[in-house]
C-alpha cells in the first residue's frame, strides 16, 4: 500500500523553480529518505506533504487524501519534526508536549503519562520541568522528535532530524527512529548525511536542483555505481554534496 504518491509534484517561488516536476511513491512501512544539499528542494516537498505549502501543479495523495482538498485530515493522521525549532519557548518540556497533544484532542490524563514515557525514551526525564530555553541544541531535537509522535502518527516525516546534534545524540534518535519503524510506523526524512541515509533509509532519492536523479537502496545504489553513497552522489551530479 501506497502511503504517500506524487505524480509530476512542482513548486514555484517567485519565477524559482525550487520542485521541478519529481515522481515518487512511500510505501506503507518503509522509512525513505530524500538525500541532497540545501537547496535541492528537499524541505520544499516537506512543506507539501505535511500541508504546509500548495504544490503548483501536480498530484499528491498522503494517506489516500489530495494535499489540496483534505490538509486537515492529512495532518491530523502524521507526525512531524520540522528542521526549524517551533517549541514554545513560553512552556516547560513536559507542558510543550501536553499542549501539543490538545491539538489532537487528546485529553490532559492520557497526553501527560504518554508524555513522561516519550521523555524517558530519549533521556529527558530529568529535564522534564525545564524551561525550552535551557536546552542545548540537540535536547531540543530529541524533543521535537517525541512531539512528533504525540498522536501516535501513521506517518512521520522528519526534516533534517539530526542537523547540528554531537555523535552521542544523533545516535541516541537514530536508535529511536529504528524503533519506531519496527513498530510499523512510515517514516520519510531528509538529510545530507550519508551515513544517517545508509543507516536508516529502505530507499532513497538523491536531489540536486530540485529534481529527483534515481530511487534506489542505498545497497543497490553502492553496488551500480561503486563506492559510498557521497561518491555515487558524485558521479550523479558532478559535484560534492555539501551540508
Amino acid at each position: 500500500m501506497d502511503i504517500i504518491t506524487a505524480k509530476n509534484l512542482t513548486k514555484d517561488y517567485e519565477g524559482f523553480r525550487a520542485v521541478d516536476g519529481v515522481n515518487f511513491s512511500i510505501t506503507a512501512g518503509e522509512c525513505f529518505g530524500f538525500l541532497g544539499p540545501n537547496g535541492a528542494g528537499k524541505t520544499t516537498i516537506m512543506r507539501i506533504l505535511y500541508c504546509f505549502l500548495p504544490p503548483t501543479r501536480g498530484e499528491v495523495m498522503v494517506l489516500g487524501h489530495d494535499v489540496r482538498k483534505d490538509p486537515s485530515l492529512i495532518k491530523s493522521c502524521i507526525g512531524v519534526m520540522p528542521q526549524d525549532d517551533s517549541l514554545d519557548p513560553d512552556l516547560s518540556v513536559i507542558q510543550n508536549l501536553v499542549v501539543y497533544g490538545r491539538y489532537f484532542d487528546m485529553p490532559r490524563k492520557k497526553t501527560l503519562p504518554l508524555a513522561k514515557e516519550l521523555l524517558a525514551s530519549v533521556g529527558l526525564t530529568d529535564k522534564m520541568k525545564a524551561n525550552i530555553k535551557s536546552l542545548s541544541g540537540g535536547m531540543k531535537r530529541s524533543l521535537l522528535l517525541v512531539r512528533s509522535i504525540v498522536n501516535d502518527p501513521k506517518l512521520i516525516i522528519l526534516d533534517e532530524p539530526t542537523t547540528g546534534l554531537d555523535p552521542h545524540s544523533r545516535q541516541m534518535v537514530w536508535k529511536r527512529l529504528s524503533d519506531l519503524q519496527a513498530q510499523g510506523k512510515t517514516l520519510l526524512l531528509t538529510t545530507h548525511y550519508m551515513e544517517e541515509a545508509e543507516r536508516l533509509c529502505n530507499r532513497v532519492a538523491i536531489m540536486d536542483r530540485g529534481k529527483i536523479i534515481v530511487i534506489a537502496s542505498p545497497r543497490e545504489l553502492m553496488d551500480r555505481y561503486g563506492g559510498n553513497l557521497e561518491a555515487v552522489y558524485l558521479k550523479l551530479t558532478g559535484r560534492k554534496l555539501e551540508s
